[in-house]
């Protein structure tokens, strides 16, 4: 398989994954701004399903961190156009992947937390804030993921340009709520500014990722160079 159709690859599997996990919390999982004796029941009823979604989470920081390097690999390999933002975007990747980590493990802990309870703590609750600012932080760093990701494909002629504004735009909406991380952490709703740059980001990956995939090759001195169909 060649290096674009792998990269490719692995940002559809990150799509799907990304998908997945939030189909399988559509059953009334509750937002950062309703009250606690909501998630405590919601917590209490869905342990499995929690848990599938923290798994899920544990195969999102790979599949991130090896589209990145992927993409960081193929925007070298077209000269030095892109290069900065690629550097930005593995840097980036690599932080937010931290800030995913103690996201899941702190939504974790409210999940044990809320085995044995009839009503909610201050415990609960402060773990509850720690994970929604957590959340928050992953946001702003995968922003910056995206900004950079999104300018070095689009000056490597990896993707088209409408994808680079896609971007920067989506990395500006998860950048502003990572700035309000404290606001989400007390439930303010600027949290939905920084998922409609999360839908941004799945976007402009299953568009990358497909057209990556669908890449072909042709001679040219005897050399094999990849060539991105123009569909």
């Amino acid at each position: 398989m060649r290096t674009e159709r792998a990269v490719g690859a692995t940002a559809i599997a990150l799509v799907v994954s990304v998908v997945i996990q939030n189909v399988v919390l559509a059953s009334g999982a509750p937002t950062y701004s309703d009250p606690m004796t909501q998630v405590l029941t919601f917590h209490s009823e869905h342990r499995g399903l929690v848990t599938l979604a923290v798994g899920l989470e544990a195969l999102n920081v790979p599949l991130l961190l090896g589209f990145v390097t992927g993409l960081h690999g193929l925007v070298t390999r077209r000269g030095r156009s892109g290069l900065g933002g690629s550097r930005l975007a593995v840097a980036a990747a690599a932080t937010a992947s931290s800030a995913f980590v103690l996201y899941a493990v702190l939504w974790m802990g409210v999940v044990l937390s809320a085995r044995d309870l009839t009503a909610p703590t201050d415990t609960l609750e402060v773990i509850w804030r720690m994970h929604a600012a957590a959340f928050g932080f992953a946001l702003a760093a995968l922003g910056a993921t995206f900004a950079g990701a999104a300018w070095a494909a689009s000056a490597s002629g990896l993707t088209r340009g409408w994808q680079r504004a896609l971007g920067l735009f989506g990395g500006g909406l998860m950048l502003v709520a990572g700035v309000a991380s404290g606001a989400v952490a007390q439930g303010s709703s600027i949290i939905f500014v920084g998922v409609a740059g999360l839908a941004a980001w799945l976007v402009w990956l299953l568009v990358t990722g497909i057209r990556l995939v669908r890449v072909r090759a042709i001679g040219r001195s005897g050399h094999p160079v990849a060539v991105l169909s123009k569909a």
